[in-house]
């Protein structure tokens, strides 16, 4: 049996993610509380008709602290009991899951009369660090629309199958290094193509983007370097029992360099390694 645990913080997308879930046929259960869980596993894991082999928990900071802290533990026994389990943790910048509030206008459901929603949405993280910590996969939805966000969660939950998922994502570091990185690299040393003026407005994407880069030799080397490198490391972080790896490539604005190289990894690996994908954060 395989079970998934969605957390994260209010606002961040869980239950959009356990909709899609429940969608390609999860059985899926909201806000269970954690002294719960290894009960329901036993029950459905005992039922026939229908048998259940994948199962989706909603875990959040509607659980108290005590019991938030035990979940942990809670998992390796699931896992000494053959269930496979894992957590896949939502969240978004602090700004932007209170721009969500104040457009949705809900109540944040840890805030009260005596505390503001800023310091609702700081006092949830530190609860769900226990959550956190124990995650196999974390996706910061800060820039995802619902139908990203979805996406997301049908290729790296519901289509990883088999072997480790790989997300190679561009962003700009203009903008942040992106929180639900494993790896990062910087190709800020590259020659910039913003400098040339009919391709400013152009992207990595774009044909007369690439055989600018392509016409550089450093840019040729830190390819090639990058996929020796990962061609070395991706299959031990595989060996580790590892479910998903972000590798996150990142230039000035997260337009032209970061694309490029983004692409030709994710175009190099998609004919080595099953489930590969490209993300353009910034673009």
């Amino acid at each position: 049996m395989k079970l998934v645990v969605i957390s994260g913080r209010s606002g961040s997308g869980k239950t959009t993610a356990l909709h899609v879930l429940e969608d390609i046929g999860y059985y899926c259960v909201d806000n269970l509380p954690v002294t719960l869980l290894r009960d329901l596993m036993s029950e459905l894991a005992t039922r026939t008709a229908p048998r259940i082999e994948e199962v989706a928990i909603g875990i959040d900071a509607r659980n108290s602290v005590t019991q938030l802290e035990k979940l942990p533990n809670v998992l390796r026994e699931l896992t000494a009991d053959g269930i496979d389990s894992q957590v896949i943790y939502l969240d978004a910048g602090d700004e932007a899951l209170i721009k969500r509030f104040s457009e949705t206008r809900r109540r944040h459901p840890i805030s009260n009369d005596t505390n503001t929603l800023k310091e609702a949405i700081v006092r949830e993280r530190e609860m769900l660090n226990p959550v956190a910590s124990s995650a196999s996969l974390i996706i910061d939805t800060s820039n995802l629309t619902l139908h990203e966000l979805r996406d997301q969660i049908k290729m790296r939950v519901a289509e990883n199958q088999d072997g480790m998922a790989i997300l190679f994502q561009s962003f700009g570091f203009k903008n942040g290094i992106p929180t639900d990185a494993d790896l990062v690299f910087d190709v800020r040393c590259l020659p910039n193509p913003h400098w040339i003026s009919q391709l400013r407005s152009q992207s990595g994407l774009d044909q007369g983007v690439q055989e600018f880069l392509q016409g550089h030799q450093p840019v040729t080397e830190m390819v090639h370097d990058l996929t020796t490198f990962l061609e070395t490391w991706l299959p031990r972080f595989a060996a580790n029992n590892r479910s998903y790896m972000t590798v996150s490539i990142g230039c000035t604005g997260g337009q032209h360099r970061s694309v490029y190289v983004t692409e030709q990894l994710c175009q190099y690996f998609k004919t080595r390694l099953g489930n590969v994908q490209a993300r353009h954060r910034d673009l």
